[in-house]
């Protein structure tokens, strides 16, 4: 996977659902990887490891588990097709302990008869917790495919269901 053109920092964070892998450039954050990801990425051989390059990005996901913080504010680079980013902006649209099936956020996006592509791009998001993949769900309020395991996606609405206008159970 070639991130990009200019070099790429790596750090780890343990976090509560694992140790996630986080890398990114100068600019922007590029990745962050579940250790239980069926697509687990590792670092490649041209990255430099530097866990302090991300004292921000860890900052926010620290308060962020500790229920302290609902928007993230960091920079983003989204190297998908023009629809994946399109599907991935529209993540990000998504408040925090609420939940949207695929089929709405085809149509938010304006495609509503793209409910499949939809699906496929959530799965490919580089970027989730930051980008709320998780708060996707299926149309009859099942947890559907989650890249880091149903487990974590579990946890995560869990953990944000304080912020919900209307907690559901899940």
């Amino acid at each position: 996977m070639n991130i990009a053109s200019s070099p790429i920092t790596y750090g780890y964070y343990d976090s509560p659902v694992g140790r996630l892998l986080v890398a990114g450039d100068a600019d922007t954050l590029h990745l962050i990887s579940f250790p239980t990801d069926r697509y687990h990425k590792q670092p490649l051989a041209d990255w430099h490891r530097d866990d302090g390059f991300f004292a921000d990005t860890f900052e926010q996901l620290e308060a962020y588990f500790a229920g302290k913080l609902e928007n993230f504010d960091l920079p983003l680079r989204f190297a998908g097709t023009e629809f994946q980013n399109a599907v991935w902006a529209g993540l990000c649209t998504i408040p925090i302990g609420e939940t949207i099936s695929y089929g709405t956020l085809a149509t938010r996006i304006g495609r509503p008869k793209a409910v499949r592509a939809v699906g496929a791009a959530n799965g490919a998001n580089p970027l989730p917790i930051v980008v709320p993949c998780h708060r996707v769900i299926g149309a009859d309020n099942s947890l559907t495919g989650f890249g880091g395991g149903l487990e974590v996606k579990k946890f995560l609405l869990e953990h944000e269901v304080k912020w919900s206008p209307q907690p559901r159970l899940l």
